[in-house]
């Protein structure tokens, strides 16, 4: 079973990209589901058909979901929200019915999360292809197995057994109403749903992240910090999607300049991702609406490939912790230590191999450390940063 997730800068055509290679996968016989957990949903659109919160058919062994948060939380925490109803109204907030308190930010990204561990479970799917949203929201949304799984394991046992003990206290004191085990069990229950996520999604025989890119310096820069920080959190990146680059029949004087760029850009992209294929892709004539538009452009992104498949078995960049220092480490297959040469510039990493430069954009936790140690072994390079007293 697979898990493909699909992330970039809005805009890129990650959702395009997504739903291509979900049609793709679904004609090579695997049942697959193509679900998003971008709120401003667009993956209906690219299909033009009607999709809900549970999975609907759009074509042989093809099914397309759209998460709805709202619904999610009105289903799922009934208890937890009427209980913020009754402390709301207590506090002297006046009546606020049920239906009118908001889902809490970030519950879209843990219903996302509940939903792909259940679909990865029930053996309805042999591929599951998440169109994320755009990079921040994919960043938190990859980052919440951990920090759940910290956070519940540590803290709720606690919570639940002080809850015992204060709650007859506080009934006496206050008038605002105290969580009971009401409230404690559909926490209990939902956790129970993520328990375990993790795992699948940082297991890279199922799950591999896809980065998708312009030929644009921004979106390219933005792209190098999402791999920095999806390895950070031990994510598996297994290719990169370079989309809408000109084509060359396009002849016009006026393009000579973006074509330039382009392909300025797209040796970037191939030099700065190495050694993860770069699977290219031009700018299409008309709209990718509908089955056979997306066909069409899986067939030109995948070639021969096989788009369900691992389409890259490394892990290139990998951020370790020890001791109370940080490590990054780098594959440098056949590098020799005397062509090796590493720089510091601002909040990125240089590093020079022969006449070869690349520049790896530190994550937030390692931009302000010193580098105390750095060595070549076995073909891997590895950086060790100062520890910090915030860890």
């Amino acid at each position: 079973m697979r898990i493909l997730l699909f992330t970039g800068k809005g805009g890129v055509g990650k959702t395009t990209v997504a739903a291509a290679t979900a049609v793709r996968s679904a004609e090579a016989g695997l049942r697959t589901l193509v679900l998003s957990t971008d709120p401003a949903h667009s993956l209906a659109d690219a299909f033009d058909a009607a999709l809900a919160d549970t999975p609907l058919p759009i074509g042989p062994r093809l099914s397309g979901q759209q998460l709805n948060a709202r619904l999610r939380f009105e289903q799922t925490w009934d208890d937890i929200r009427t209980y913020v109803v009754d402390v709301l109204d207590g506090a002297g907030a006046g009546a606020v019915e049920a239906e009118e308190l908001p889902a809490i930010p970030g519950l879209d990204e843990v219903f996302a999360l509940a939903d792909i561990k259940q679909h990865a479970e029930s053996g309805d799917w042999d591929v599951v292809v998440v169109d994320c949203a755009p990079t921040a929201e994919t960043i938190r949304f990859l980052s919440l197995p951990d920090i759940l799984s910290r956070y519940m394991e540590r803290l709720f046992p606690v919570g639940r057994r002080v809850n015992k003990l204060v709650s007859p206290v506080l009934s006496r004191v206050t008038s605002l109403p105290v969580a009971g085990d009401d409230v404690f069990a559909a926490t209990s229950r939902f956790y129970e749903r993520l328990d375990g996520v993790r795992e699948i999604l940082m297991d890279p025989a199922r799950t591999s992240v896809r980065l998708v890119v312009n030929p644009e310096r921004i979106v390219i820069a933005e792209a190098r910090r999402t791999y920095t920080y999806l390895s950070l959190f031990g994510y598996r990146v297994d290719a990169v999607v370079a989309n809408r680059l000109l084509p060359d029949a396009i002849a016009d004087p006026w393009f000579e300049r973006w074509k330039e760029l382009h392909t300025e850009h797209l040796r970037t992209i191939e030099d700065g991702f190495a050694p993860l294929p770069v699977l290219k892709v031009e700018l299409a004539p008309t709209e990718l609406v509908g089955l056979d538009a997306l066909r069409g452009f899986g067939d030109e992104l995948y070639g021969d490939m096989d788009a369900a498949g691992r389409l890259h078995e490394g892990q290139p960049l990998r951020i370790t912790r020890r001791g109370g220092r940080t490590s990054l480490s780098l594959e440098l297959p056949f590098a020799d230590r005397d062509d090796l040469e590493l720089g510091r510039r601002g909040d990125e990493l240089l590093v020079r191999v022969g006449p070869y430069r690349r520049a790896i954009t530190l994550p937030d936790s390692l931009r302000k450390r010193s580098v105390v140690d750095a060595s070549l072994k076995q073909g891997r390079l590895k950086v060790t940063f100062e520890g910090s007293g915030e860890e």
